[in-house]
């Protein structure tokens, strides 16, 4: 059986881009005993208030009729931020070259957090380039990968 947040991509995608946007991701979570369901959107120039209420309303009708989890939860729609994390492979190809934030599970040289610029990706493997030297970390380390918006 297909996961949740997979079940609701494929159901929300040709909403959103009807929308003009594009579906960044999917999330399903429980926090202080609350299910939250989450789509992340984005769209060229930026999205606003309005792109996320048109989204809301047209997935939230295909979620009523669907009916595609059980119980309840809050849905809520939101842009994917400038501050985004990546995930996919298309995700890094997309913004190589970009200014990212990567956080480790385990220090390395007494750090857990590397700000660079987005310089590769290879089957999970991240590279960035701080200072001039590029600096890799395989998939199992990494525990997040984000944009970094520099002032």
């Amino acid at each position: 059986m297909a996961k949740v947040t997979e079940l609701v991509a494929k159901l929300a995608a040709p909403a959103v881009e009807a929308a003009g946007c594009e579906l960044w991701d999917v999330e399903y979570v429980r926090e202080a005993g609350v299910w939250y369901l989450r789509l992340y959107i984005d769209k060229a120039g930026g999205v606003d208030i309005l792109d996320c209420e048109t989204v809301s309303r047209a997935v939230s009708g295909l979620l009523d009729e669907a009916d595609p989890i059980e119980g309840s939860y809050t849905f809520e729609v939101s842009s994917a931020g400038a501050e985004r994390p990546l995930k996919r492979p298309g995700d890094f190809a997309r913004f190589m070259g970009s200014p990212v934030l990567v956080k480790l599970y385990k220090g390395r040289d007494g750090r857990k957090e590397f700000a660079g610029e987005l310089s590769g990706y290879e089957d999970g493997a991240i590279t960035i380039t701080m200072g001039g030297e590029a600096v890799t970390f395989q998939a199992n380390e990494v525990a997040l990968c984000r944009l970094r918006v520099e002032f």
